[in-house]
């Protein structure tokens, strides 16, 4: 069995929920950075906005965060959050993922640091991004230059029009708003947002767009399985599994 330490800045559920989901062998750990601890969560750095994202990525809150909340022993560490990676920029993702693997002697993934990973195996270089409702314009075009400093063309980047509540998102719903708005020329789909949990709706996703779809908690798990060489077998979510 694979122990998975899941870091997020995040209240929303997500990971916690997906990871097992998609492998039900795994045993989840899961801790929340203190926003109080990073200075985020006022009125001048809101925890969502980019401001507060980068003071939740600081050295010394994911430290204590790590320090406190894995106690016991795991294979590997997955920091959740598509919006930090966005606000921070790719380089400084993964300083941040390193720094942490070296911190705690285990593998340390990030979503978008795995997402340009996947994205150069499957050679697709023209990107559609969906992200959750909650994600503001802020946070589309942040994410537009997060692939683009990594080489990537992003050919639609919105936030899908879908309920605001996290928990009341069908899998259906997300495929038919994807269906209706992924742009032809789009050669792979990247659904961001650990919160927005839409694994379930990779498979049909894929097979009405003809395309991959990789999705936050979806490429946790896949960049995890290689990080730490496992043979876990996943099906029923996604090609990039295949």
């Amino acid at each position: 069995m694979i122990s998975i330490g899941v870091l997020t800045p995040h209240a929303a559920v997500g990971p916690e929920e997906e990871l097992p989901e998609m492998a039900p062998s795994i045993a989840i750990r899961l801790v929340r950075v203190p926003v109080k601890v990073a200075g985020a969560g006022t009125a001048e750095a809101p925890p969502t906005s980019p401001v507060g994202l980068r003071a939740l990525t600081a050295a010394h809150v994911l430290d204590e965060a790590v320090e406190l909340g894995f106690t016991d022993p795991i294979d590997a560490i997955a920091y959740a959050s598509t919006s930090s990676a966005y606000a921070i920029g790719f380089d400084d993702e993964v300083a941040v993922l390193a720094r942490l693997s070296r911190r705690t002697d285990v593998p340390v993934v990030g979503t978008c640091a795995s997402a340009v990973r996947a994205l150069r195996l499957l050679d697709a270089g023209r990107v559609a991004l969906v992200h959750p409702p909650w994600f503001d314009e802020e946070l589309n075009e942040l994410g537009a230059s997060y692939f683009r400093s990594q080489g990537f063309e992003v050919v639609f980047s919105a936030s899908a029009e879908l309920s605001l509540d996290p928990g009341q998102i069908e899998p259906a719903a997300v495929v038919e708003w994807g269906a209706r708005h992924i742009p032809d020329d789009a050669e792979a789909v990247f659904i961001g947002g650990n919160g927005f949990r839409a694994a379930a709706a990779i498979d049909e996703l894929e097979f009405r767009t003809g395309r991959p779809v990789l999705e936050s908690n979806q490429l946790l798990l896949w960049e995890i399985l290689a990080q730490t060489s496992s043979t876990l077998s996943i099906r029923g979510f996604g090609r990039l599994f295949a």
